[in-house]
């Protein structure tokens, strides 16, 4: 009977700290500069949260690093849920393959909630690139070893491992110049000083409507509907380039349980509206809104497919 009480207190203590969660305003940390995708779609969840909760979510943009600065504040953060992260690619399950040492373990020390979104890229290169299409790019790439630059917003993010792909599969040699976000890069490239790079697609869509740049290909296995008129990698013959940039919420390791099925239950509710999917919807993202248990193995996925193309490319971030 004692046995069975102390169970009981227990199931009570649990449920009644979910019930008290948040009991201050929550940081929403993202590891990247204000209006970057991950920055937007951290703050149309901070908005769904905050209704849900009824304490502030507060974005907090920690960006450098590959996303590291801002992953390492959540994840020295330990077992305390009022500091979340917006993390993506890099941060969460690449970057402990491409730096030599890392102040966390994103295995441990962070905790999956939910994949928020993910989203495809489109190879774009600069107008006045000899190229019209994605095997001409192919084609005068390999005549020009190490001529061609390419552009990504850091390493260890899709922008960069994504071409590292591309290189590896054509067998082309691209210098690689990273930065801090879209915006610059996109000024260099429109600039002429950028050649190529892989970008989200509402980040270089007006330039390319404009034609400013040039589509080559959308690296998911269907065309998209915000550029239907560019060949997605699969019709290209070349499914193995299939890269998806994406987005989930985790919390810091040793986060109560009970708070985080609380936090997936809201944040699949709030990112399952429609308002959500219209707002992502025009970045060129599809919601997902995943369990923990399904954003654990998508994690774990997206790890091992890039680890053998960081091992593959020699690519490193140090």
């Amino acid at each position: 009977m004692r046995f069975a009480l102390l169970l009981l207190l227990s199931a009570l203590h649990a449920a009644v700290g979910a019930q008290a969660y948040p009991s201050k305003p929550v940081r929403v940390v993202v590891p990247y500069p204000a209006g970057s995708t991950p920055d937007i779609i951290g703050r149309v969840l901070a908005e769904r949260l905050h209704a849900a909760f009824g304490q502030p979510f507060l974005v907090e943009n920690r960006s450098g690093a590959g996303g590291n600065i801002g992953a390492e504040v959540v994840a020295k953060a330990a077992g305390d849920p009022h500091v979340l992260l917006i993390g993506g690619n890099g941060p969460v399950a690449i970057n402990k393959h491409l730096y030599k040492q890392l102040t966390f373990d994103p295995d441990k020390d962070l905790v999956p909630v939910s994949l928020l979104a993910s989203a495809p890229q489109m190879l774009v290169v600069k107008a006045t690139l000899e190229a019209s299409d994605f095997r001409s790019f192919v084609e005068h790439a390999r005549r020009n070893p190490d001529r061609l630059s390419y552009a990504s917003v850091g390493g260890g993010s899709a922008s960069h491992l994504t071409m590292e792909l591309l290189k590896s599969h054509a067998r082309i040699a691209l210098v690689h110049v990273p930065y801090r976000g879209f915006p610059p890069a996109v000024t260099d490239m429109l600039g002429g000083s950028i050649d190529a790079m892989f970008a989200i697609i509402p980040a270089v869509l007006p330039h390319v409507r404009a034609g400013k740049m040039k589509g080559l290909a959308v690296t998911g296995l269907n065309r998209s509907a915000l550029v239907a008129e560019i060949p997605s990698v699969a019709e290209l013959g070349l499914p193995q380039l299939e890269s998806l940039a994406w987005n989930g919420l985790l919390a810091p390791g040793g986060t109560p349980p009970e708070v985080i099925s609380r936090l997936n239950a809201e944040t699949v509710k709030g990112m399952q509206r429609a308002e959500t999917k219209e707002a992502l919807g025009r970045l060129g993202f599809d919601v997902v809104a995943s369990s923990p248990e399904e954003f654990s193995r998508w994690i774990q996925a997206e790890s091992e497919k890039w680890s053998r193309i960081i091992r593959a490319s020699g690519a490193s971030a140090d």
